[in-house]
C-alpha cells in the first residue's frame, strides 16, 4: 500500500494524490448506483479520530450513497465543482459549487446526492466519528451498525447480509 501521508516538515498533501476508493462497501443489489462513486479519504492521511474528511467525485449518473441518515454522527458537505441534486425528506434541491447542506445527528432526514448532469461533480464530506452508530436507509431493507468502530451492513431486522 502506498503511503499518502504528508512529507517530512510538511503537514500537507495533495487531495488528488490520496488512493481513491471506487464503489461502495453497500450489499447486492443496493451497490449498483454508488458502483461508480470516488472517494479519498483524507482524514485518514493526517490520522484524525474526531472527524472524517472525505472527497468525493459523482461521475454522471452516481450517487453519493443510497438515501440514509444518522442517529449519531453530524454530516456536512461542500460541493466543489459541478452540480448534484441532494434527495431529502424535505423534497429535490439543486446545489451548485459553493453550496452547502447539514445534517445534524438523530435528525430522520433519509438524504443522499445524485449527479444527474452531464459532467463530474465533486465535494468534501465532513462528520463526526462516532465509536457507536447505527444509520438507517429508509429506502431499502438496510441499516448500518457500528459498534467500538467494527462496521456491517445488516436488514433492518438485524440479519446480516450474505456475503
Amino acid at each position: 500500500m502506498t503511503d499518502f501521508s504528508p512529507k517530512a516538515g510538511s503537514a500537507a498533501v495533495r487531495a488528488a494524490d490520496v488512493e481513491a476508493r471506487v464503489g461502495s462497501g453497500y450489499p447486492e443489489p443496493l451497490a449498483a448506483e454508488c458502483r461508480d462513486r470516488i472517494k479519498r479519504i483524507l482524514g485518514d492521511v493526517f490520522g484524525l479520530t474526531q472527524f472524517g474528511v472525505n472527497l468525493t467525485t459523482l461521475p454522471s449518473g452516481a450517487w453519493s450513497s443510497q438515501r440514509h441518515w444518522h442517529e449519531h454522527e453530524d454530516e456536512f458537505i461542500y460541493v466543489i465543482e459541478g452540480e448534484l441534486v441532494l434527495v431529502s425528506d424535505d423534497g429535490e434541491e439543486t446545489l451548485e459549487a459553493g453550496t452547502c447542506a447539514g445534517f445534524p445527528a438523530g435528525r430522520a432526514n433519509g438524504h443522499h446526492l445524485v449527479n444527474r448532469s452531464g459532467s463530474t461533480a465533486s465535494y468534501l464530506e465532513i462528520g463526526t466519528r462516532s465509536p457507536n452508530e447505527r444509520s438507517h436507509y429508509p429506502d431499502v431493507d438496510l441499516e448500518a451498525r457500528k459498534s467500538g468502530g467494527s462496521f456491517r451492513f445488516t436488514r433492518r431486522n438485524g440479519e446480516p447480509y450474505e456475503t
